[in-house]
């Protein structure tokens, strides 16, 4: 049966609050799930603030789940009571897409669910999000976490983690290979860790070298100011792929100018406005420029799985639920080292 349960709420563009909300009833199909932790991501503010498209209130939001499962489904095979689980940024897909039947459902052409602000197959509600006590998704998108990770750590690998680990698997990060980090905050700090487990040699741009002996501490082999005029001339023709975290616009044909033939530089960040980029940026070395959205649940267990092997967590900072307003102001002036993971037993 249906389930009345404790959330965190939108209920305005400039809000959020306790509210109740209604989980739908778990099919044969679905797991249950208890949520112990959420992360706080730059879309979840995005998305309550109706920055992206208009969004209808109350909203539940929050795409970085960890807890632990209650219940399944007879016909779930894959997940048993007690299980330490993650759900990301989806829920659900038409499976039936070419996308879809390749293992990147993320870019489902025909259904992609959000774990929030989508419709629900299943029943036709609008999906809520992991700002909440307990939720109910299908087992094939639910994610499995393993022992060796804390829960609370565990959160932001749903989105923050799989966001770069997705394009360094795609274009072929590793031994022999220079990568370059735009941005060092939440998603940044986890590009710098991965980039260095899977073997690369790893760069972090940043405005300020202010976390230059942090990013040291957390892997990274050069950590360079961008507002050091040398910078560019200095790196020029060194990165094989240059991964850009931020959302703000910035002097792209200066990246470009430091990858080496056939180099890539790929966008994960979501500012406003347009990309401005100089076609001759792009001949002169037959660069490509590509974009990357999250990854496939085949491709975030991978993710987990290397995380849980080797102990590659995300910098957190557990506040309870009273406290997002603050942290969304906080997050918005980049004041957090490096994600701010919800403690739902706070509500």
């Amino acid at each position: 049966m249906s389930k009345q349960v404790k959330a965190w709420g939108a209920t305005s563009p400039e809000k959020t609050e306790p509210i109740t909300i209604t989980r739908r009833a778990p099919d044969d199909e679905d797991v249950g799930i208890d949520i112990k932790y959420a992360g706080i991501c730059h879309s979840d503010i995005h998305t309550v603030r109706s920055e992206w498209r208009e969004i209808s209130y109350p909203l539940v939001v929050g795409h970085e789940i960890a807890g632990v499962v209650s219940t399944v489904g007879k016909n779930v095979t894959r997940f048993k009571v007690g299980d330490h689980v993650g759900v990301g940024c989806m829920v659900n897909s038409c499976r039936q897409c070419s996308n879809c039947h390749d293992g990147e459902e993320q870019y489902c052409s025909s259904n992609l669910v959000l774990t929030y602000n989508s419709k629900d197959p299943k029943d036709g509600s609008i999906t809520q999000g992991g700002y909440s006590q307990y939720i109910v998704v299908d087992q094939a998108f639910v994610l499995r976490v393993p022992e060796s990770i804390p829960l609370d750590k565990a959160a932001p690998l749903m989105c923050a983690g799989i966001t770069l680990y997705s394009p360094l698997n795609h274009w072929n990060a590793g031994p022999g290979k220079t990568v370059g980090i735009i941005g060092f905050g939440g998603l940044g700090h986890m590009g710098v860790k991965l980039a260095k487990a899977l073997g690369s040699e790893v760069t972090v741009f940043s405005q300020t070298n202010s976390k230059k002996e942090l990013g040291f501490q957390l892997g990274a082999d050069d950590y360079v100011a961008t507002s050091d005029p040398d910078v560019f001339s200095r790196l020029s023709q060194k990165f094989d792929i240059i991964i850009n975290t931020v959302s703000a616009e910035i002097p792209l044909d200066l990246y470009l100018s430091c990858l080496r033939r056939d180099g890539t530089l790929v966008q994960v960040g979501a500012p406003k406005d347009q990309l401005r980029i100089s076609p001759h940026s792009l001949y002169a070395r037959r660069i490509g420029v590509n974009g990357s959205m999250i990854g496939g649940i085949a491709e975030t267990q991978k993710m987990l799985d290397l995380c849980g092997e080797k102990l590659i967590f995300p910098e957190i900072e557990t506040i309870p639920a009273s406290y997002i307003d603050e942290a969304y102001e906080r997050v918005m002036k980049s004041q957090v080292q490096f994600r701010f993971v919800i403690d739902i037993s706070t509500m």
